[in-house]
């Protein structure tokens, strides 16, 4: 029978179409073009006088539905020459049947060569390549027109080895054709030095092959190549299951009975498969093959029914078609059979039949096995998202040219067996040499070509991209002019700068009222030359810090805000120093002078002069470039020498500060016209509130935030001594001009004196 169905009915007779359309077994399309191939070359025999003039060939044909059974049953019939089976028995009624072609499997081979051997009854297989079968003392009638899994082993073995790939994992059938030919493939590989990661067996007795199983270890196995000794049909468990795990990235190396299946052409399995290569029995284009076909269709009623049933479709002149269908009908064609059929075709054919075509000189050995000959192919994604196998290369141990391996260029797989650029190579404790993991090259390292030991370190000023793969520059950081943040505290900065010059000009118009009398005129113009310059040091802290900036910028910030607060500091003990000289009898009259407030000044400055010099000789400021702090990046900056000068300096001037702010607090309630004190208390408050947020910040600061953070502090405290000292002043003397007189001033102190005869205990003395 033509057909071979998978059947639930117990009661199928064969005789009539079942009612139940019946689900055609895998294997169908694969025997049909084999049968089919086979008449096509009986056919070309038989009319081509030179090959076997004056014989002529016929055949008969069995369909054992790919069961062991049923090959037995049509080999015993064969030998007995009878319907019956009947064992050493032969009842011949027609001329003898020279020999049987078949089985396709090694398995069933075996068994049958076994029993014909016994008889010598020729037996050729078209593609049992288990290399058992070569023993000719075991099976002396046997012969084939593929060749041995033997080469086959060894060339999937050198494909292996061509790409480099040396940590393998590997899947058969766990049949003679799987387990014969995997362990011929793993003594290949463990002679050339290769590794095995797993060695699993697809189980034919488990509905779903084992696949769970399967696919568990090849999730967990560190390999990513697998070299599958499998038919098409028992593989599909397998790609299922990895499918629902989406396990992709693998690349699978194809055994002949697979690696030109078209059970996977329609890209179900794309994301698994695409990449795959592997060997495949070398074919030819057979001139005619597919007229034959055409024509065999139209000729024969049972090929013209399966063909309907199997490409769903309906012949012109066919009133119904043998089944019922749920989908449209369509019209055949003819050309259904495509590339599907005539590939297959062609691969039977071969190596025999189509050395007429292609000029090789086709031999048997002394085992009767035809020439090693292979299409190495390489499964690619087709624009139509179909899978296509693709001829890469060959292996041919008879190779007229004497290149028996050979790959070309074009082969696209997916190599995810060696380390990538970006990694290195790191032996696994216990394991043998070939066996290793790729290790991530660490931070500042890189690695530009596979399978690398040792990662290379970038040079100070480069930087590994994402895939550590190269060196790239690395961006400089520094608090520059171009930056926004840069220069809007540049522009605050100068901007700032013209504010004292602006109220100095004031003072200078107003010197002869008696506000600005009453507030010590020289050391008030003194403080507004210096607050320019206060607004001004901020600059130094910003732009390219090169190494004359970072040895004056400290000194320079440290200096122009000693003079700063020493002023302040003047005058507030000027205040005092100018209350207890105006009481009767005091001999502090002389301490009123105006030396006495340069002095002050001198003093204070000197001490913080004294204190830059020897940080500036012993602890020079220089460039530093931080490489580490921000990866990625290198932090230009002023390397101070040595932290302690700058926080000393720093605390020199929280200490003047201090004092000034105590001093002031003190002489808080002296009289108006000499008082000073309240205006000093606010502006120190807030100058030192402002450097202990700076100290807080700048610990938590890096890069050109640490800059940014102490011009901030820089104008911020600047700003302090402006708004504190200086802006009341002003608000008088231009909005309220009636308070900038001598009549207010008396007026406004008789009633502090009426209203407060003693003042607290200051440690100044009563006031009276």
């Amino acid at each position: 029978s033509p057909y071979c169905y998978v059947s639930h009915s117990k009661n199928c007779t064969w005789k009539s179409v079942p009612v139940k359309r019946p689900r055609l077994q895998t294997g169908v399309s694969s025997n049909l073009r084999t049968l089919q191939a086979l008449i096509f070359a009986v056919e070309e025999i038989n009319n081509n006088p030179n090959i076997l003039p004056n014989i002529t060939l016929g055949f008969q044909a069995y369909d054992s539905c790919n069961v062991l059974q049923k090959d037995l049953e049509g080999t015993l019939q064969v030998l007995t020459g009878y319907n019956g089976i009947i064992p050493n028995y032969r009842c011949l009624e027609n001329i003898p049947i020279a020999a049987i072609i078949g089985p396709y499997t090694s398995t069933h081979s075996i068994l049958l060569a076994h029993i014909l051997g016994l008889y010598r009854y020729p037996q050729v297989s078209h593609f049992s390549t288990s290399p058992v079968l070569s023993d000719k003392r075991m099976f002396p009638s046997f012969f084939r027109t593929v060749p041995s899994d033997m080469f086959q082993s060894q060339g999937l073995a050198k494909l292996v080895l061509h790409f480099g790939w040396t940590w393998i994992g590997l899947l058969a059938l766990d049949n003679d054709y799987g387990q014969q030919g995997i362990q011929l493939v793993k003594q290949e590989l463990i002679k050339a030095g290769a590794c095995i990661a797993f060695s699993e067996n697809i189980l034919m007795s488990q509905p779903d092959r084992n696949a769970r199983h399967i696919v568990n270890v090849i999730k967990k196995s560190a390999a990513t190549v697998i070299i599958v000794f499998s038919l098409p049909v028992d593989l599909v468990p397998i790609l299922d299951e990895m499918l629902t795990q989406n396990i992709t990235k693998k690349v699978f190396v194809a055994s002949e009975a697979w690696s030109t299946s078209t059970l996977f052409s329609d890209g179900k399995f794309s994301d698994i498969l695409t990449g795959t290569i592997g060997l495949a029995l070398h074919s030819e284009m057979i001139p005619g093959f597919g007229d034959f076909l055409n024509k065999s269709l139209h000729s024969m009623t049972w090929l013209k029914l399966l063909w309907e049933e199997f490409f769903v479709c309906k012949f012109a002149g066919e009133r119904n078609l043998t089944v019922t269908l749920d989908a449209p009908i369509k019209m055949c064609t003819g050309m259904e059979i495509s590339v599907r059929f005539h590939k297959d075709g062609e691969i039977i054919l071969s190596p025999v039949l189509s050395s007429q075509y292609s000029g090789r000189e086709i031999f048997f050995d002394e085992n009767g096995d035809p020439p090693a000959v292979y299409d190495i192919v390489n499964w690619k994604l087709s624009p139509e998202g179909t899978i296509k196998q693709v001829k890469v290369g060959s292996y041919d141990i008879a190779a007229l040219s004497g290149r028996v391996f050979s790959v070309n260029t074009t082969s696209q797989v997916i190599d995810n067996n060696s380390c990538p650029p970006g990694f290195r190579k790191v032996a696994i404790n216990g394991k043998p040499a070939c066996c290793f993991q790729c290790i991530p090259c660490p931070q500042g390292e890189i690695s530009n070509h596979t399978d690398a030991v040792d990662c290379v370190t970038c040079t100070w000023d480069e930087w590994p991209n994402l895939q550590k793969t190269k060196c790239l520059q690395k961006n400089i950081e520094y608090l520059s002019y171009e930056d926004p943040l840069g220069a809007s505290l540049a522009v605050t900065g100068i901007i700032s700068s013209l504010v004292p010059v602006v109220i100095l000009r004031l003072f200078i118009k107003y010197k002869s009222t008696p506000i600005v009398k009453a507030n010590n005129y020289s050391l008030s113009c003194l403080l507004l030359l210096c607050l320019p310059l206060c607004f001004l040091c901020s600059l130094t802290f910003i732009g390219y810090p090169q190494p004359e900036k970072c040895l004056l910028r400290q000194a320079a910030f440290g200096l122009v805000f000693t003079l700063c607060i020493s002023c302040i500091l003047a005058k507030t003990i000027m205040v005092v120093f100018a209350f207890m000289a105006h009481q009767p009898g005091s001999k502090l009259r002389i301490l009123v002078r105006p030396f006495v407030s340069y002095l002050i000044i001198s003093i204070c400055f000197l001490l913080q002069l004294i204190l830059c010099l020897v940080s500036l000789v012993k602890l020079p400021s220089f460039t530093e470039y931080d490489t580490q702090t921000k990866p990625g990046i290198i932090i230009v900056q002023c390397n101070n020498g040595f932290s302690l000068a700058f926080w000393s300096m720093l605390a020199y001037l929280g200490l003047l500060a201090t004092i000034s702010f105590i001093v002031a607090f003190l002489a808080r309630r002296l009289p108006d016209s000499f008082n000073e004190a309240k205006f000093i208390t606010f502006s120190m408050l807030a100058f030192l509130s402002v450097w202990v947020s700076f100290i807080l910040a700048s610990l938590n600061a890096q890069g050109k935030y640490t800059e940014a953070v102490e011009v901030f502090a820089i104008l911020s405290s600047s700003w302090a001594l402006v708004a504190c000292m200086f802006l009341p002043k002003c608000f008088i003397m231009l909005f309220r001009p009636a308070l900038n007189s001598k009549k207010r001033l008396i007026k406004d102190n008789k009633h502090k004196r009426d209203s407060n005869t003693w003042l607290p205990y200051t440690g100044i003395g009563p006031i009276i």
